[in-house]
């Protein structure tokens, strides 16, 4: 039964995942940028959304991707040689010279703070190496997380033909990157010549201006290239909880990346629409007269437009669940929509164990549904 279930679970999410989400632009602001989103860090639900799929140069905000495929999979403490490819990347440097060791993690603060291309090829080099390979896995991941409209062909994001993303993807990419401890420290840093007693070989500032004018901004990536135009992905705390912002090809991106953030901080307020142990339904199960109850693990804390509706939505297995079931299994989702037509699910699990029936119990209740 649990098998069952497990496989019922994840054709749903792939459902949510795979199928693209009418895009609909409801906010009542535009901003002169040809993308742009915002969501919700914890949830990845959509705020504001103006062409948001569409596909597009990224430049330098390709990045994210980079130091959080190395976060994930790369020794962040290993020393690497810069090769003469990294010491020779055009575009924005650090400016490493051939034959210099240096950490993994003084590169990815290269990466994130100075934009350094030559960080980002001596990366992919130390990590999988060569660029290439480095690019497989990164490609191979992004699909991995959602990416779908998505492909890298470098690991620093100089223009080339094949190489692409969207707002919609780059604001998972930073939600995914901002689960891991290491990526924020890095990313919210304004000047660092090493640390937890490391000196770095060089001292790096933060290039991204809204760190420093805005209070709330907790980092992440610039990028400008001739096709991409000027690019900015930002995060900002509100309240308790932390919202992205996505601005390609975007002139005014300082200035616009905050009216998103401005406008969703006037706009939206973060409500409990769900109480842990709260019951959302049942379900039947074969051998019990009664449906069994089905609740939510924890609280959910979900953003809301002033005077939004958000519409709740009950899926659950299309057939009746067998015994034993445990509190702990997987049973059913509850999707959240909100008016940007964005989808949040959590799963749904018994309030109480049922144990297996014993074979006179469950004649004794087919004989009473055959009455």
């Amino acid at each position: 039964m649990k098998r069952r279930v497990c496989c019922f679970l994840l054709i749903f999410l792939f459902i949510i995942v795979s199928i693209p989400m009418k895009n609909v632009d409801a906010a009542p602001i535009r901003v002169d940028a040809v993308s742009a989103i915002a969501i919700d860090s914890a949830t990845g639900t959509i705020l504001f959304d103006q062409n948001a799929h569409k596909v597009i140069p990224m430049a330098s905000t390709t990045k994210i991707i980079t130091a959080l495929v190395t976060l994930q999979y790369g020794d962040i403490d290993r020393v690497v040689e810069i090769s003469k490819n990294a010491a020779s990347i055009r575009g924005s440097k650090v400016g490493y010279k051939a034959g210099d060791k240096v950490t993994i993690r003084e590169l990815l603060y290269g990466l994130m703070l100075k934009s350094g291309n030559d960080c980002a090829i001596a990366i992919a080099e130390g990590t999988s190496g060569t660029v290439e390979k480095f690019c497989e896995v990164m490609n191979e991941f992004a699909v991995s997380i959602g990416l779908l409209d998505s492909h890298f062909e470098s690991p620093h994001g100089l223009d080339s033909n094949s190489h692409y993303s969207s707002a919609y993807d780059l604001a998972i990419a930073t939600k995914k990157a901002k689960e891991i401890e290491e990526f924020n420290k890095i990313v919210s840093t304004k000047l660092i010549s090493g640390e937890e007693g490391i000196e770095f070989t060089k001292q790096f500032n933060n290039i991204n201006k809204l760190l420093y004018s805005e209070p709330n901004c907790t980092g992440v990536k610039t990028g400008y290239t001739g096709q991409a135009g000027k690019c900015l992905v930002s995060s900002f705390k509100l309240e308790k909880n932390e919202i992205i912002v996505v601005t390609l090809n975007c002139v005014p991106r300082w200035k616009e990346s905050q009216r998103i953030y401005e406008y969703v901080k006037d706009n939206y307020e973060y409500k409990k629409v769900i109480e842990a142990g709260e019951v959302i339904g049942d379900i039947k199960v074969k051998g019990k007269d009664k449906g069994i109850p089905l609740v939510a693990e924890e609280d959910l804390i979900f953003p809301v437009r002033n005077e939004e509706k958000i519409v709740k939505d009950i899926v659950l297995p299309n057939y009746e669940l067998t015994t034993p079931i445990r509190t702990t299994d997987d049973i059913g989702m509850l999707t959240i929509t909100n008016e940007l037509n964005s989808k949040y699910a959590i799963t749904l699990h018994p309030k109480e164990d049922i144990e297996k029936i014993g074979i006179w119990d469950y004649i004794k209740y087919m004989m009473n549904k055959d009455e």
